[in-house]
């Protein structure tokens, strides 16, 4: 695979990469893990719902380290006014971009009307894309499915996206199935509904404009550097959990060369130690911590035992940081060598 930076003089989108704002899953200690991992990804944080900011703690929810950045604050909600609000708050926090979720399809989202019950209400969703932008002064964007139970169509996309891009955001993510909103769980909305990146293809061809970033299925380097020839970014999800060191294949493949692409899994372990140790000062038990961590060293012999240590022991004893230490010993491979 060629290096895709040494493409075009033009410089890579901000979004050539990007990590998925996953619920219960991106918070403030996995993007800061993500970071090391690709110095140059954009982070999203998990979706926070208006009524979240405006009627409780908002540095609860939208207190980040500096070290994040880029970093977007993705909002749920479909009343412009509490939009605005809530995209003031996010954009005097520091944060780089605000997203509109229209995508997220579970039961409770639903209920709240917003998420992916949008796409049927474009106007809806244009008013809220404008009243945020009209609010801050960082980009507002969006993240959609390409359609909703029986709205499947490419012109029924190309639609939605006309009537939104009209409110001034200028880039789209796209996640690449359509979600059934009655019949199936989120998780089953991941997998079950058929992978269409056409879809996406087509909308960079129709809105040359627009800035397209496509979402869904995406696992290794090569699968994000062919969705590049078509659209202007990739962005990766549960591979970033799961298999989280694929962010520095993705960095090194992608993009630039940056000075503080991590050589090792040893090197990034290290790194995220000291922040732990910063952490757990701060009162956040270790159990928290090691979440976004329990995928790094997978693949290797010893990861089931890695991953075991560190779930059983994190909780017995939530602020002894030497259980980083034991639990890599479990790994067959001298220090600093993987």
């Amino acid at each position: 695979m060629p290096a895709a930076h040494q493409e075009s003089d033009k410089p890579p989108s901000p979004h050539r990469l990007c990590v998925a704002p996953m619920l219960d899953w991106t918070d403030r200690h996995c993007r800061y893990f993500h970071r090391l991992l690709a110095p140059s990804a954009f982070l999203y944080s998990e979706m926070i719902t208006t009524g979240a900011l405006l009627h409780g703690k908002p540095e609860r929810h939208l207190d980040f380290s500096s070290e994040e950045k880029p970093v977007a604050l993705q909002l749920g909600g479909s009343d412009p006014d509490a939009l605005a609000h809530a995209a003031q708050l996010g954009a005097q926090w520091g944060y780089n971009e605000i997203n509109l979720n229209v995508g997220c399809p579970s039961d409770r989202v639903q209920q709240g009307r917003f998420g992916a019950c949008l796409m049927k209400e474009p106007s809806l969703v244009a008013d809220c894309l404008q009243a945020m932008s009209e609010a801050v002064n960082v980009p507002v964007t969006l993240k959609t499915r390409i359609g909703v139970d029986e709205m499947e169509s490419y012109e029924s996309l190309r639609d939605f996206i006309d009537t939104c891009q009209r409110s001034g955001c200028r880039t789209v993510i796209i996640h690449a199935r359509k979600a059934w909103l009655q019949g199936l769980s989120p998780k089953q909305n991941r997998t079950i509904p058929p992978l269409k990146y056409d879809y996406a293809y087509r909308l960079k061809q129709d809105f040359p404009g627009l800035e397209v970033i496509v979402n869904g299925g995406i696992e290794n380097a090569d699968q994000a550097y062919k969705h590049l020839q078509h659209v202007d970014g990739v962005m990766i999800g549960r591979a970033a959990w799961n298999t989280p060191w694929v962010l520095t294949d993705m960095q090194r493949a992608l993009l630039p060369p940056h000075a503080h692409t991590p050589e090792t899994r040893d090197s990034v372990l290290q790194q995220y130690r000291s922040y732990c140790q910063r952490q757990i000062r701060h009162g956040t038990p270790l159990n928290w911590l090691i979440r976004p961590i329990l995928g790094l060293y997978h693949g290797l012999p010893g990861n089931r035992l890695w991953k075991n240590h560190l779930v059983s022991q994190a909780a017995r004893r939530p602020t002894d940081i030497t259980i980083l230490e034991e639990a890599r010993q479990k790994i067959p491979h001298p220090a600093g060598s993987v």
